[in-house]
């Protein structure tokens, strides 16, 4: 999955407006317009498609974080220069405050239950010999989840 991707169904999921979602990448330090976000929207094949970097994807979601949660004195969230599928799962568990039963029923609800055991997986540290690389397919029905919850 693209960060586009993602974006795209975090927007329809919490039904955010340009307006909104230039106010998420503000909360994580990021300054942009809307000719950037409707850019980021965009699919590939369409005509004034902008690709969202890996570093302002994780503003996004660090924004997205403060959104959900509220800023936390004296921490200042470092946005990563590199995701991969493992660190958009764990910062969306954190902002939207998910525990691992939570998380179990969203992939339940979509269609792909998973043990407790095989998520904990996804957020150990990779030099940990039970880490696992989450997979597109992980990601996608996390977030179809996520969907079918949080869509008003």
């Amino acid at each position: 999955m693209t960060n586009n991707d993602i974006l795209r169904r975090l927007r329809f999921s919490f039904d955010y407006n340009d307006n909104k979602m230039i106010e998420i990448f503000a909360l994580g330090d990021c300054i942009t317009n809307r000719t950037n976000i409707l850019g980021w929207l965009k699919k590939e094949e369409t005509e004034g498609y902008i690709r969202l970097s890996d570093y302002d994807f994780a503003k996004f979601l660090n924004g997205f974080t403060v959104l959900h949660r509220g800023k936390q004195d004296g921490k200042e969230h470092v946005a990563e220069k590199i995701l991969n599928n493992n660190i958009i799962f764990r910062k969306l568990r954190i902002a939207l405050n998910l525990k691992d039963d939570d998380i179990l029923q969203l992939l339940e609800n979509a269609g792909y239950p998973i043990s407790k055991h095989e998520l904990s997986a996804f957020f150990r540290k990779p030099e940990n010999s039970k880490y696992r690389e989450c997979k597109d397919q992980i990601l996608r029905y996390f977030l179809i989840g996520i969907e079918k919850k949080y869509k008003v």
